[in-house]
């Protein structure tokens, strides 16, 4: 609410204290506003400004603001920076945020700066980058808190002390063996609440629940927020801690899956980057390749009708296609839509393959009451616009059958691809509407050969 009232008002002083080199004033700007604030008013701004602004704070004050910047902005940024200035600015990034920024540069340009970064961060940087980009590890950070079971409470706390500025949150204290192998966990709540005296290993919780660095990384986000968990610790193959994926990457990942999964079933190919950032080239591929196979779709569709082109006997036909496969397809764009939403949700609870059953059985049922409202309304109109009881029968039976199988279709497609370990939201609307579209065609066809003749 803060920006969205201040911005317009706000920016021409920041863009106007930036070209009279005010260094002081921009600086406050920095010390009086939230770094996502200072990150919006900037990322109005030209490159060489935004960089002006940066310049006038201390490294770890700019990745704090450059965080908050896009991805695709970030990219846009770095390009053609000095290499010194973005070494700086990498080593104070979050592991997490600087690695998701790596991976998308140019890999001579990665080359050419890690070596400028410091042994350390550089090494824990190839170690993230080394991971898949779906997978717990990309996304998890490194910067976490982990003490020996050994330690007194009062000793952890001294101890947290030193750690809290390196870290990216000290809520949750991981407790950890000589070897790094999770032994359990505190929170800075209860840590505080203990006995100064008592041993860490003996007042931690051991029943810590934890994903491998190999998990996909929406799995892991889901059982972040199904635990509502502030942070999740990722572990490796010999239950060493490795990390924590924290509840706002969790979000950020599950608003992007979710943007992903509305992409797909409106027949566009996943965009890397926002719909205003995606350059066009780019956008009409995504959108086309699609539409392509849509086309093809509508060309069995109109195959079929070639089939069934009877001369001027069926003509009559013609005029209730449109109602006849507009019900299919609305009916089965609702069930995936709905089916594919529940398949969301339940896997954040692992009930998705036990729901199954229930949930065809469901849209059965809902198809069937759907399909005999639709026809009954059918008939109705069918009667007034044709010469006899026979056509309209054909008519209103086909939209019950059609509305029956788009919701059929609708369900169980998606099903289907969970089953198989593919991501519902590929089965899109369209894609569904134009398979009924064509079955439609060849019920409507033949119901009228069996009653009409």
């Amino acid at each position: 609410m803060e920006l969205s009232y201040l911005g317009p008002l706000l920016r021409p002083d920041l863009a106007e204290l930036i070209a009279e080199e005010d260094s002081d004033g921009v600086a406050a700007f920095f010390e009086s506003l939230h770094p996502a604030v200072v990150a919006e008013l900037l990322q109005e701004l030209p490159a060489e400004n935004v960089w002006s602004a940066l310049a006038t704070v201390p490294p770890e004050d700019q990745a704090e603001v450059f965080t908050f910047f896009p991805l695709w902005l970030q990219e846009d940024l770095v390009e053609g920076l000095d290499r010194g200035v973005l070494s700086r600015l990498i080593e104070a990034m979050p592991s997490d945020d600087r690695a998701d920024l790596l991976s998308r540069l140019d890999r001579k340009l990665v080359d050419g700066v890690l070596p400028l970064v410091k042994k350390a961060e550089r090494a824990d940087i190839r170690r993230l980058l080394s991971y898949p980009e779906d997978s717990a590890g990309a996304v998890m950070s490194t910067e976490y808190a982990s003490l020996s079971p050994d330690l007194s409470v009062a000793e952890a706390i001294a101890r947290l002390r030193l750690l809290a500025p390196s870290r990216e949150t000290i809520y949750y204290v991981y407790v950890v063996d000589e070897d790094r192998r999770l032994l359990g966990f505190i929170s800075l709540r209860d840590l505080i609440l203990e006995d100064p005296a008592a041993r860490l290993g003996d007042v931690m919780n051991r029943g810590v629940i934890s994903v491998r660095v190999s998990d996909g990384r929406e799995e892991v986000a889901r059982d972040l927020t199904r635990y509502d968990f502030i942070a999740m610790p990722v572990v490796d193959d010999q239950n060493r801690l490795v990390g924590i994926v924290t509840y706002d990457d969790a979000a950020d990942i599950l608003e992007e899956e979710a943007t992903e999964d509305a992409q797909r079933q409106a027949a566009v190919a996943p965009l890397e980057d926002g719909y205003l950032e995606t350059p066009l080239l780019e956008l009409a591929w995504k959108r086309g390749v699609w539409l392509v196979i849509l086309l093809f779709a509508a060309f069995l569709t109109a195959g079929v009708l070639k089939m069934y082109e009877g001369g001027e006997s069926g003509g009559w036909m013609v005029m209730f296609i449109p109602l006849v496969l507009a019900s299919g397809g609305n009916a089965g764009s609702q069930s995936a839509t709905l089916v594919i939403r529940t398949l969301a949700i339940e896997d954040t609870t692992g009930r998705a393959q036990a729901l199954a059953g229930r949930i065809t059985r469901k849209e059965i049922t809902v198809g069937a009451v759907l399909g005999v409202s639709l026809a009954g309304l059918s008939l109705a109109v069918a009667s007034a616009l044709v010469d006899s009881t026979s056509k309209a029968a054909t008519v209103a039976l086909t939209v019950f059958l059609v509305v029956v199988l788009g919701t059929v279709l609708g369900a169980l497609l998606p099903i289907g691809f969970r089953r198989l370990g593919v991501d519902p939201a590929l089965m899109s609307n369209p894609l569904i509407a134009a398979l009924v579209d064509v079955l439609g065609v060849v019920i409507y066809y033949q119901t009228a050969i069996a009653i009409v003749g």
